[in-house]
């Protein structure tokens, strides 16, 4: 009988491997012709003509890091001071009543946070936020641009640091709960305040899984798909100004997979679609490979 569980569950883990592997195989077959034709060029090219047949992934690579980057910039400490509330200053009904708003915002469709985006967050930021920045000292910084557009890449990473703010507070707060008590009684008995023992010993203990969380909201920014499409403007160019429009390699399969003419453009689609899934692919591992070695620590 364990012989038979165990052989069930290799076939399980060979299945997931194998999914993998079809995946990553069938996009790599398929981007074989634009990988033929532009080589490593394809990377760091920014043109993006279908009439002409000139593909390069440089505004939609650049439109990814820059907006997800953007948006763990703005979610993450949102998304830690959440957890720390949580799990140091709420308890009780109170607790469990925030947790599950947190996991409730967390299944939120993404299609939901655009349309929300579009209708009521798009005015806001084009009327108070982007006035107020350029009233600020960050108004002198260039990627805050003198023209603003309606839809542009601020919009959509605001939008994605809401999105990923409860996925990295659930995990920073599971993290903090595995803080031993001991080391908070240890803290309080050196007399120092509770704001001391947070900073100076609960959050440098739980900082390995903390990082995880944070490396998991990226992944989750990296790989959106509608809300970005419907907020970012997906102008094709490559621009470090996040009042102007952009583009995302998610919102670009999203805007033209099924609208591509010729085998050449599908291909470069597909090819980009490699980048994103190895992406991921390697921003997930680390994600792993930190929850690992949290899991390591807590045994130890």
């Amino acid at each position: 009988m364990d012989s038979a569980f165990r052989t069930l569950t290799l076939l399980a883990g060979l299945v997931i491997v194998g999914i993998i592997v079809v995946i990553l195989g069938s996009l790599l077959l398929r981007a074989m012709p634009s990988i033929e034709q532009f080589g490593v060029g394809f990377l760091t090219s920014a043109s993006w003509n279908s009439t002409k047949e000139q593909f390069g992934a440089l505004p939609f690579i650049s439109g990814t890091v820059l907006t997800s980057f953007m948006a763990l910039i703005l979610g993450a400490p949102v998304s830690i001071g959440i957890a720390v509330l949580l799990t140091q200053y709420t308890k009780g009904i109170v607790r469990e009543t925030f947790v599950f708003l947190v996991e409730l915002v967390a299944a939120i469709p993404s299609v939901i946070y655009g349309l929300w985006g579009l209708l009521f967050f798009a005015p806001i930021v084009d009327k108070y936020v982007i006035p107020a920045i350029n009233a600020t000292p960050l108004g002198v910084l260039p990627i805050f641009g003198q023209q603003s557009y309606s839809y542009n890449m601020l919009l959509a990473s605001l939008v994605l640091a809401l999105m990923i703010t409860p996925i990295i507070a659930s995990f920073s707060r599971e993290s903090l709960i595995r803080v031993p008590t001991d080391q908070r009684d240890a803290g309080i008995a050196l007399g120092l305040t509770r704001w001391e023992v947070i900073t100076g010993v609960v959050l440098p203990y739980a900082r390995t899984g903390i990082i995880s969380a944070i490396i998991l909201g990226l992944g989750r920014a990296i790989g959106e798909t509608m809300a970005v499409t419907m907020l970012i403007g997906n102008k094709y160019q490559v621009t470090a100004d996040f009042f102007s429009p952009g583009a995302t390699m998610s919102s670009l399969l999203a805007n033209e997979f099924n609208q591509s003419p010729s085998v050449l453009h599908n291909s470069a689609l597909f090819e980009v679609g490699l980048v994103l899934f190895l992406v991921a692919f390697v921003v997930n591992s680390f994600a792993r490979l930190a929850i690992t070695r949290l899991s390591h620590e807590g045994s130890s």
